[in-house]
């Protein structure tokens, strides 16, 4: 397997303890006073009472990993979530959710080792994973209820980036990422709003993102749109096929990545 670029670093320039909080703040904005029984297209199945109680407890269960500062795989996802009495006071929880994780990263060095399902074997892991499960499902809700969405355009880029990164480590929970393998395959994604791009190589015994940040190294594919469209085509948030997106190259191959890439 290629060793992902950037697997030991994140970049400086974000702040993604204090980002979570800023998601979390406009995730309860969008959905203060909706209906919570609103269908969310995005999630299939889930209403917007679901996505509350999802995003709340991952920002919980993270913040127990990271107080307890655990060094192996856990074997229990147990958490005392402290949900409240009805669906009406999930908005308030997921607040709270967001200071019982604040909490937890004042608490927890950042370049403290420990164990993360990821590339990065450090606390700032779960705080760049909590980052983008929150800010991701904040668009799902103003989606689902017809609220204009924007995403900075460095949080994107940066999201792009821990997409790719992490992926290649996903297979337990996302069984689809063990296919994609091939022989010296290559897909480049690349932001018309930022100067960044990602060249992934699938090879027989896996796949990674390409380390040697070379931008003139063809591709067999390659698509490209403004990073925050592009890191909503990474979660399977749009299609390809989007008019937003400039796609050339490997039909077949991007097929067959993004068929196998859901996370």
């Amino acid at each position: 397997m290629s060793t992902p670029h950037g697997s030991d670093r994140t970049p400086a320039a974000v702040d993604h303890r204090a980002a979570v909080a800023a998601q979390t703040a406009r995730f309860v904005e969008a959905v203060k006073g909706a209906d919570l029984t609103t269908p969310v297209p995005s999630c299939p199945g889930w209403t917007l009472a679901d996505l509350l109680q999802h995003a709340g407890s991952v920002q919980r269960w993270f913040a127990v990993l990271l107080n307890g500062q655990i060094q192996e795989r856990p074997t229990s996802r147990e958490v005392d979530l402290r949900l409240p009495a009805g669906p009406q006071g999930l908005a308030d929880w997921l607040s709270a959710s967001a200071q019982v994780a604040a909490e937890a990263f004042a608490a927890t060095p950042a370049d403290l080792p420990m164990w993360a399902w990821g590339a990065d074997q450090h606390a700032r892991f779960w705080a760049r994973r909590m980052l983008f499960e929150t800010l991701v499902h904040r668009v799902d809700a103003e989606v689902a209820l017809g609220i204009p969405s924007a995403i900075d355009t460095e949080l994107a880029v940066d999201g792009v980036d821990e997409f790719l990164v992490n992926l290649p480590f996903a297979s337990f929970f996302a069984p689809g990422t063990a296919k994609l393998r091939g022989e010296d395959r290559s897909i480049r994604f690349s932001c018309t709003d930022a100067d960044r791009d990602w060249l992934v190589r699938l090879r027989p015994d896996g796949f990674g993102l390409d380390g040697t940040g070379a931008t003139d190294v063809p591709a067999d594919a390659t698509v490209r749109g403004s990073a925050a469209d592009l890191l909503l085509l990474a979660y399977g948030r749009l299609d390809r096929a989007d008019e937003r997106f400039e796609v050339q190259g490997d039909e077949e191959l991007l097929a067959h990545w993004f068929a196998n890439s859901a996370f």
